[in-house]
């Protein structure tokens, strides 16, 4: 390592082709203590390209072995795609290192151990297992450092396999053969970059966006000389030849090691930048930011395991090593957890996410790409992996919790740059969001997931007046887009009519939301009920444009649509799907829960499309639900899909055919906000209106949140359905100032400290419409503002 930083020479390569940054390889073998003599530098698009170089070229044989550590990103994984394709073995093994009585560990060959898992094999071997001869070439896989834990590897790993296989692999017969070493450094080089004068390992993969943060999409490879040339490179590409002739087969390949991998142009505006990365890590020297990063992590782990709930149960549960002390070596600069609650069941790591998301923290979540290292420390057998799997879970989802197991973990991760306070502003944030006292809305209001039936009976007698009335009545004709305001307005078999009668969808078939298109708020709609006619303005668009309701003069077909509720998307797709998936599983029959609702739609012609093309900035499509149609299946518990009302018709509302907002919740909210914003800023108090909630009802009088407990409810001579509580979003943070859509972590943030129940932030009920009189709707049922509203709490 040199004492001063380097300057780097932009030294140009002019016999190739592509011009190179020659020097550019030399503060990356320096910052490894790798000498140019012995290796080479390739750079690559990332530590996923570097990996999949190494399992593509290598000479993989019938009597190959890939053995590689549980604790391995996935792109370490899918070199073994390569290896079985030729016949290899491959398995996963543990590593049990000895330790002496101060914990350290003994450097010595014995100390350490290789616990193997079941060999893997994909192809029919040529030879059986007693035959290896020995003659082949195997490759070893470990990371410098775990993404999942932060666990720390010795680096003696890569000496032990090279040199004594046989002695640590206790005499399996894949031991035999020569064995090269990879260290996956993506992780560990920043603060703990390997030294390959000492441990010199054939392959060292690195990516510079998580070394610097910058640039992405830039990785390297730095190979050993002698491990370079026993890859079997077949693709050639413009700069990797010294000649080629087109019409025989002949190509004469560039002897350099860089030049012969580097296809095409390699990133040389990116490679020039990451001088300045390595300038800043030689001033401050990776030994003092291990020290630093690692002080922290300390910190942090201390105050996690330290937390306890009010009945004495402990909240936080790290993975890894919990050594407190500073000067420990094999824990990394991450801390992997997941929080429970009293009674010991898990919050969810998606719930954890979204509230720090509200606290501007970001957090990564899930298994990190990294499946043996995300079972081994959560305890997942293949039984529940593949149960999981069956019950739709799949990488990046929200499904953070099954059978009451997590299914993933939380992680924070800390740099150079990261200080004490950051660690401690998220300490605070897990104490106020997950170890809070319960809460009056917790105890007092009973919260429904799943509709009431309806009472038959005695209905009428336990209706009491509950001094609310019905304040605000609003229709939002198109899903997403500003609604209006009526004094009275008629029901429909849908709900409110023409609410949420009508999208917009790109041209791909996405639905446009305000979640990704939020200037759709500023689009302002308004129904005249005399005219049928709908009147739609936007401030991108000059002219006002009007569609009449009941003429076809607009439209140019239908087509078919459907909303997939599982996943909470939609979908366009033409006739012939299949609703239910059966599959057989020994003598078990599952069926997967899908639960899918049939839209027929009506297009409009080009004129109405490209008027809300400019609207939304983006090219799009309106259509109109003139039917739908559920098509429902059960998972193996019976269980129904996340939709709240399979019961009724709905237009394209998500969950319900009403959300209904009390003034006093609003009010209440508007207190802790303002309390909230003075304690915090001493800023101006925040203020939201009920129409921040996009409410088709708003009711005045009562007590705040009242409404929680609500089983059905009578307003005027209309009766109603409770379907529980809504759970918000970020979309009530979005608001308009001078014409513009802005967002802040407000209300959502408040919200979320007293209205969160197992991992919903409720605010606002949802309504289904319940006619008296069988499933017929009087063509004169009304709803009207001033009206009495009468609920039922039993």
């Amino acid at each position: 390592m040199p004492e001063q930083p380097f300057t780097p020479s932009c030294r140009w390569n002019l016999s190739s082709k592509i011009s190179r940054l020659v020097f550019m390889e030399i503060p990356v073998l320096d910052y490894c203590n790798a000498s140019p003599k012995d290796y080479k530098c390739i750079f690559t698009s990332g530590a996923t390209a570097a990996l999949k170089l190494i399992g593509e070229n290598f000479p993989w044989s019938c009597q190959s072995t890939f053995m590689y550590t549980m604790e391995n990103h996935n792109s370490v994984l899918g070199i073994r795609e390569y290896a079985l394709n030729q016949g290899a073995a491959a398995f996963a093994v543990d590593i049990k290192e000895a330790v002496d009585q101060d914990g350290a560990s003994i450097n010595s060959v014995t100390s350490v151990k290789l616990s193997q898992y079941p060999v893997q094999r994909r192809n029919e071997a040529e030879v059986l297992e007693g035959e290896l001869t020995g003659d082949a070439y195997n490759l070893f896989a470990f990371p410098s450092e775990c993404n999942f834990s932060g666990l720390r590897f010795s680096l003696d790993l890569v000496n032990n396999v090279k040199q004594n296989t046989e002695k640590i692999l206790e005499g399996s017969p894949y031991s035999k053969g020569r064995w090269m070493v990879i260290i996956d450094a993506a992780k560990g080089f920043a603060t703990k970059p390997p030294n390959l004068s000492l441990y010199p390992a054939d392959f060292v993969v690195i990516s510079f966006y998580k070394l610097f943060g910058y640039p992405t999409g830039l990785g390297a490879l730095i190979i050993k000389n002698d491990a370079a040339k026993l890859l079997k490179k077949t693709y050639f590409s413009g700069g990797t030849v010294s000649a080629s002739i087109a019409d025989i087969d002949f190509v004469r390949r560039r002897e350099s090691v860089e030049e012969n991998f580097e296809d095409g142009s390699i990133s040389f505006l990116s490679i020039a930048s990451i001088c300045h990365g390595f300038k800043i890590f030689n001033n401050l020297t990776p030994a003092a930011m291990h020290r630093h990063t690692m002080s922290i992590v300390m910190f942090l782990k201390k105050k996690l395991l330290a937390l306890r709930h009010e009945n004495g149960a402990s909240v936080c549960t790290l993975y890894g090593n919990h050594t407190l002390k500073v000067s420990s070596s094999d824990s990394g600069s991450i801390v992997s957890f997941n929080v429970k609650r009293p009674d010991g069941s898990w919050f969810g790591y998606r719930e954890v996410e979204k509230l720090a998301s509200l606290s501007g923290i970001q957090l990564r979540t899930g298994c990190f790409c990294n499946p043996g290292a995300c079972a081994k420390y959560l305890g997942l057998s293949h039984s529940d992996l593949l149960s999981n799997l069956e019950a739709g879970h799949v990488c990046w989802d929200d499904k953070d919790v099954i059978n009451g197991k997590p299914t993933g973990a939380v992680r924070v991760s800390f740099g150079y740059m990261s200080t004490y306070e950051d660690a401690k502003k998220f300490i605070d944030f897990i104490r106020s969001s997950f170890v809070s006292m319960p809460s009056e809305f917790e105890k007092g209001y009973l919260l429904r997931a799943n509709s009431v039936p309806y009472p038959t009976e005695g209905f009428e007698n336990r209706l009491s007046s509950s001094g609310c009335y019905l304040k605000s009545i609003t229709i939002y004709p198109i899903k997403s887009c500003a609604g209006f305001s009526v004094k009275s307005w008629p029901l429909s078999t849908t709900g409110l009519q023409y609410d949420r009668e009508w999208l917009l969808k790109s041209l791909t078939g996405e639905i446009l939301t305000q979640k990704k298109v939020p200037e759709m708020s500023l689009i302002n709609t308004f129904i005249n009920l005399n005219q049928k006619m709908l009147s739609v303005e936007s401030p991108r668009c000059e002219g006002k444009l009007q569609i009449k309701l009941d003429s076809d003069s607009y439209l140019c077909g239908k087509e078919e649509f459907y909303l997939h509720s599982q996943r909470k998307e939609y979908k366009t797709i033409k006739y012939g799907l299949i609703f239910i998936y059966e599959q057989q599983y020994g003598n078990m029959h599952k069926c997967e829960t899908l639960f899918k609702k049939r839209y027929e739609v009506q297009c409009y012609e080009n004129e109405i499309n490209q008027w809300f093309s400019n609207a939304v900035g983006q090219p799009c499509t309106l259509v109109r639900c003139c039917h739908s149609q559920y098509y429902l299946s059960l998972n193996k518990n019976r269980s129904m899909g996340m939709c709240r009302d399979v019961d009724s018709r709905m237009n394209f509302a998500n969950e319900a055919q009403f959300l209904l907002i009390s003034e006093e919740s609003v009010s209440d909210l508007n207190d802790r906000l303002c309390s909230n914003t003075q304690k915090l800023s001493g800023g101006a108090p925040l203020y939201v209106k009920p129409m921040r909630f996009r409410p088709n009802l708003v009711i005045s009088g009562g007590e705040p949140y009242a409404e929680d407990g609500w089983r059905n409810l009578k307003i005027g001579n209309t009766y109603f359905t409770s379907l529980g509580g809504c759970n918000r979003c970020q979309m009530i943070n979005f608001y308009h100032q001078t014409g513009q859509v802005k967002k802040t972590n407000e209300p959502l943030a408040t919200l979320a400290s007293y209205r969160r129940v197992k991992g919903k932030i409720l605010f606002g009920i949802l309504l289904r419409y319940d006619p008296v009189n069988g499933p017929g709707l009087d063509a004169h049922s009304w709803l009207k503002v001033g009206e009495e509203v009468y609920p039922n709490s039993e």
